[in-house]
């Protein structure tokens, strides 16, 4: 007994004298850490540190060397000891800067009970392991503090904890489980904040257990699987915000009298299934949001929810209605979201009943009729946002009466007439006005003055039949985006444009006009930090300005721009969208362009004059998806490094003069869909070496025409096309690169230009759906690969203008997606196989010019072709020919039986039908060929209102 008693004594001893730390040590280690944190290099921190720690010094009595922290600023201490002991530290939004180490003396105070850094700036330091020192923590909150890598699992171990928030910081954990094995011992938790952590992992089970919990925060974090419904029904919870988990799924339960429940975010994750009616019994909730989930049916009555100021029901599957009536009760709501619900009614009245109004999105919609006179007694309203409807009638001068507003969406509506701009400007508050793609004329006076104007962020005035830039623009200094696109403004572009908002603009569209250029043309653009840049589709000339280094998106097609690409635009290193398509550039390519193809995502040139050769020296991994260079006069051979282009999905090439052979190299880009080399000079056979074939797993689309390829097609060609071989049954959609940036997104939609059912098109969309093989005008021969009947998918199918022999597949017909064939201008023969009868979808068919015989096939699409179809194949008989067949086959001549009966000797007959034939032969001979010779010298020519394909060798050049 007695030896327990000292061993006990032994540990007690121990363990006071490893935890005992004097004042003032404690006072010294938070001087250090003072020290530590000292950032002369940036004012603003150096300003910052000054001021918080002014007071944290040595005590200014002369008998006393040491410290007293306890009157620091920011610092609390217990007087629960036989010495004050540091419990509390508290320097948030203080706007700190500097690095926190391991060594930091910061994490041998460990009698710190509450520990808050929040809203600094700690360089990305990781979270010291040595965190788990503080064993005595019940509130850790190092939001928005700068803070990264990888979360200790040392925290896991202060399981003390009640209040744990390490939100908004790029902190992660790389565990699928690391979301359980953070929390399992933290069973006193009542708050939780981990918003905006890569968490990547499920929400265990066990938070059903911790009863304490009042408030649980996890938006952002990459959550995935189903969400525990129990949780929902813990006795104390008050906040719930699972919000912008898109991998996160699960349904609402049943809901009792007795919740606390104030707050709930699920908007933006998996959630789906009906809304039960027991939401109604939340009568303590706030904040409902369920926007942009999976919920279907209708939404039940919420009228018991008398304390609800915010409501988010946008964005789901709910059945096509109306605004309920019941929402016209909710009468404290101050943010209404029902955007894209499939509302189909006017704005109801009662709507003008929520005096409380601040915010009202109802965007996306079909809202018809006239916005009611009522709806302008919302004076609270600060942000309205009704674009995307159907809306029409004048825009109402009533919108005055919103001071408040700082926001207002009218866009893409059908408001029409004169709309005096005088109406928004005494809204001194407004800084954000949609009011494009409407029907209105928008009228604007020069009267305004910098007093009375509202101080503008983002104006969007696109189609608003503007003729001039609105003069008002030169008193505004803080615009972000700029958006003139689509109206009749001609001439320059003023020269105080480039004064406005140059520390500010991240947007300038002044796309669709009929603009000539700029006034006093800058050789570099004036604004800072400009993202997008949209010119296109004016009349612009001049050589290209150069953006500044935040330049995103710079789309300039379709104008008169001349001159070369200066080497200047290299330096541009976060561009993602280049396209000069369709102007008057010249030059070779400057050959620090390849080095872009670390950002670049879309690089569009078609239709200029550039020559010499493609830019080489693409990077491994370039996040390229599409490359135009169609329509230019490059040379040379492809560059073997477009290899490393692993994403590229487009590469459109056609209509130059490169030099070489099938770039089968190519086939190793697994996600490349669309390949043009039409109108170069590549020659040789496909497939290269006899043992490596041409993969292109997802290859949709290839035209390969007017070359000069050679030699067999491989009877195994076609075997690796995957993405051909089966009919297409998703859903279709547009190619299209997402890109998003910080101050907007843009879809980037790929075209292409290609001869389809016969004429030469440009396919501004290219859906996912469409499948083409172009293989015209080139010189292969042999017969016509048999794997080709295992492309079942395939749409459009050109092989005309070649030497193929054989016989035209009787598997062609198997091929029930088919539009169109031309196998014309080749040496096939025999039948017509009854079989292509099957092809309901079959518009254009042309085996004209082979040697094909025997009845042409009638019934469903065969009965719409005409005689251009068949002719130059004087075997064919039947509709629409006006040559009969005999019988069921092409007639034979019968053998003479005798002498008398022939009007010839027998044996001089075969010489004059050998005569006839020759000299017949060589009349037909000489006008087929004069007439295609017309045909090739003409290139597109057009016949009937018909656009003709040429045959072979016609390039733009």
């Amino acid at each position: 007994m007695l030896q327990i008693i000292a061993l006990l004594y032994v540990m007690v001893t121990v363990t006071c004298a490893g935890s005992s730390v004097s004042q003032d040590e404690e006072c010294s280690a938070l001087f250090q850490f003072k020290q530590s944190l000292i950032h002369q290099d940036d004012a603003a921190c150096a300003a910052s540190w000054f001021q918080t720690f002014d007071s944290w010094k040595p005590t200014s009595n002369p008998s006393d060397a040491g410290f007293d922290c306890c009157l620091w600023y920011g610092v609390e201490c217990s007087n629960d000891h036989e010495y004050p002991l540091v419990v509390a530290l508290d320097l948030s939004e203080r706007f700190l800067c500097g690095h926190i180490s391991s060594s930091s003396k910061l994490f041998s105070l460990v009698h710190l009970q509450s520990l808050n850094l929040a809203m600094n700036d700690f360089d990305e330091s990781e979270i010291p392991s040595e965190i788990g020192r503080l064993k005595q923590l019940r509130s850790l909150n190092l939001s928005d503090s700068g803070f990264s890598g990888q979360i200790p699992n040392e925290i896991s171990q202060l399981v003390q904890l009640f209040s744990l928030d390490l939100s908004r910081n790029p902190l992660k954990l790389e565990s699928p489980s690391g979301l359980k094995k953070l929390l399992q011992n933290l069973t006193g938790l009542k708050e939780l904040d981990l918003s905006g952590v890569d968490i990547s992992s499920f929400v265990p089970h066990f938070l059903s257990n911790f009863s304490s919990l009042t408030s649980i925060r996890l938006s952002d974090c990459s959550l995935w699987n189903e969400f525990p419904a129990t949780i929902l029904g813990l006795p104390k919870l008050k906040i719930l915000d699972v919000a912008s988990n898109t991998n996160l799924t699960g349904s609402l339960p049943e809901f009792y009298n007795n919740s606390l429940l104030e707050h709930v975010n699920l908007s933006f994750t998996g959630f789906s299934g009906r809304i039960p009616s027991s939401l109604n019994n939340m009568t303590q909730l706030t904040t409902l949001g369920l926007g942009s989930n999976k919920f279907t049916g209708f939404v039940p009555s919420l009228v018991g929810l008398s304390r609800l100021h915010v409501l988010q029901l946008d964005g789901n599957k709910f059945e096509n209605g109306c605004f309920p009536n019941w929402l016209g009760k909710l009468t404290k709501l101050s943010e209404l979201y029902l955007a894209n619900m499939s509302i189909n009614c006017e704005i109801p009245h009662f709507l003008a009943n929520l005096t409380k109004l601040g915010v009202v999105s109802i965007e996306r919609n079909s809202l018809i009729g006239h916005i009611p006179s009522s709806f302008f007694n919302l004076t609270q309203l600060r942000r309205l946002n009704l674009k995307y409807n159907q809306l029409q009638g004048p825009i109402s001068r009533s919108f005055s009466n919103f001071e408040s507003l700082q926001y207002l969406g009218l866009r893409m509506n059908n408001f029409s007439g004169r709309v005096d701009f005088g109406i928004f400007v005494g809204l001194n508050n407004l800084e954000t006005l949609y009011l494009s793609d409407n029907n209105i004329s928008l009228v604007v006076t020069n009267n305004y003055t910098n007093t009375t104007l509202p101080n503008l962020k983002v104006l969007d005035l696109q189609s608003c039949n503007l003729k001039e830039f609105p003069a008002f623009l030169r008193f505004q200094n803080k615009m972000t985006a700029l958006f003139f696109g689509f109206n009749k403004i001609d001439g320059l572009v003023p020269v105080w444009i480039w004064n406005n908002s140059r520390e500010t603009l991240q947007q300038f569209d002044v796309s669709d006009n009929s603009i000539t250029g700029f006034h006093k043309n800058p050789h570099f653009l004036p604004w800072r930090f400009l993202e997008g840049f949209f010119i296109g589709n004016n009349h612009i000339g001049g050589q290209l300005p150069i953006p500044p280094h935040t330049t995103t998106v710079y789309s300039a097609p379709n104008n008169y721009l001349t001159g070369e690409i200066p080497e200047l635009i290299c330096e541009v290193k976060s561009i993602q969208l280049l396209d000069l398509s369709s102007n008057n550039m010249s030059g070779t390519l400057p050959p620090c362009l390849s080095n872009l193809s670390n950002s670049l995502l879309v690089l569009d040139l078609r239709r200029n004059n550039f020559d010499g050769t493609m830019m080489n020296d693409f990077t491994l991994g370039s996040p390229l998806r599409s490359i135009d260079l169609s329509e230019n006069r490059f040379t040379g051979q492809l560059p073997r490094s477009l290899t490393n282009c692993t994403n590229l999905e487009v590469l459109s090439l056609g209509d130059n003069l490169f030099d070489d052979v099938f770039p089968s190299w190519l086939g190793t880009l697994s996600n490349l869909q669309v390949l043009v080399l039409r109108s170069n000079k590549f020659s040789g056979p496909l497939q290269g070496s006899a043992t490596v074939w041409p993969q292109f797993p997802k290859l949709r689309i290839i035209d390969l025409s007017n070359n000069a390829f050679s030699s067999h097609l491989h009877h195994k060609y076609f075997q690796t096309w995957d993405s051909m071989k089966s009919v297409y049954d998703g859903e279709s959609y547009v190619m299209e690169t997402n890109m998003s940036f910080k101050s907007f997104s843009i879809y980037s939609v790929y075209s292409m230009t290609i001869v389809h059912k016969g004429v030469r098109t440009r396919f501004e969309k290219i859906l996912t759906i469409f499948t083409a093989i172009d293989l015209s005008c080139n010189h292969f021969e042999g017969e016509i690969p048999q794997s080709l009947q295992d492309l079942q998918g395939l749409q459009s199918l050109n092989l005309s203008n070649n030497h193929f022999t054989g016989q035209v597949m009787q598997s062609l017909g198997y091929l029930k997606n088919l539009e169109s064939i031309d196998l014309s201008q080749n040496k096939l023969s025999g039948e017509i196989p009854s079989q292509l009868v099957q092809l309901n979808f079959l518009s254009i068919f042309n085996v004209s010019f082979n040697h094909l015989g025997g009845r042409i096939p009638t019934g469903q699409q065969f009965n719409t072709f005409e005689n251009d179809s068949y002719k130059g194949n004087p075997g064919l008989c039947g509709k629409p020919l006006s040559k009969k067949c005999q019988g069921s086959k092409a007639s034979r001549r019968p053998p003479a039986s005798n002498a008398s009966e022939s009007l010839f000797p027998s044996e001089r007959i075969d010489w004059i039908i050998i005569f006839c034939g020759v000299g017949s032969g060589l009349v037909v001979g000489v006008v087929i060929g004069n007439l295609l010779y017309k045909r090739c010298s003409d290139g597109f020519t057009k016949r009937k209102d018909i656009w003709v394909r040429p045959l072979c060798n016609t390039r733009r050049h």
